[in-house]
């Protein structure tokens, strides 16, 4: 599915975000917070718009994904970008590599969320994080309401008259519809061993970026709801 909508998939992202998808990966960076020297996994990296700046900041960075369209869509847009194939839930890597991993709007599609997580905590190294960002709940009732109107009937309509597989953006409106809320996630998160778990949320909650430490962090971390 991923694919044939390779070629235009950041595009129609900005289209149904209404514009919003930059300012989303822009605070996401902020989170990492990359530097010279940092070692990142971004899983399901896509065609690497979200490695892009981390690895602008100094950071080396992999950028991973499932895709074979989606790296090759990469690879010509990032040529000096080390773009390896693999799976979420089989992590190509070896144990305690990275300082952090992170997965951006890619989560949801895998077959085992907590899986996924867990094989991040195996990566990454004592004291290091994970950043998640996701699609998530809105947390003003109305508002809420009308965001998921839009989803089920102006997104699926926008894919319809602006991609070639407008079939893969029902399938993720239904996807974001059916995601657990902010709390439900961290709660995946803790069981797959993330400790120190918070979240902040971006647009009144129609994302949120969650953020775990692997056990042996000393420092203090205060989650945000």
């Amino acid at each position: 599915m991923f694919d044939g909508v390779a070629k235009r998939y950041d595009l129609l992202n900005d289209l149904l975000s209404l514009g919003r998808t930059k300012a989303w990966r822009k605070k996401a960076t902020k989170v990492i917070n990359p530097g010279p020297g940092m070692k990142i996994l971004d899983i399901a990296a896509g065609t690497g718009s979200s490695s892009r700046p981390l690895a602008d900041a100094g950071a080396q960075v992999i950028p991973m994904d499932f895709s074979v369209g989606m790296l090759e869509s990469g690879r010509k847009r990032h040529p000096d970008l080390p773009f390896t194939q693999g799976d979420a839930l089989k992590l190509p890597f070896e144990d305690n590599r990275f300082d952090v991993t992170t997965i951006s709007f890619g989560l949801r599609n895998t077959s085992d969320p907590q899986k996924a997580l867990a094989e991040a905590v195996r990566v990454t190294k004592i004291g290091g994080r994970v950043v998640v960002v996701e699609f998530s709940s809105p947390t003003n009732r109305i508002f809420r309401t009308i965001y998921m109107r839009y989803l089920m009937r102006a997104m699926p309509w926008v894919a319809r008259k602006s991609s070639s597989n407008p079939e893969a953006y029902i399938y993720l409106a239904e996807s974001i519809i059916a995601w657990p809320d902010q709390a439900a996630l961290a709660d995946i998160l803790r069981k797959a061993g993330w400790s120190r778990v918070g979240w902040t949320n971006l647009t009144f909650g129609i994302v949120a970026i969650h953020e775990g430490f692997k056990e042996g962090f000393k420092e203090g971390f205060k989650a945000s709801a």
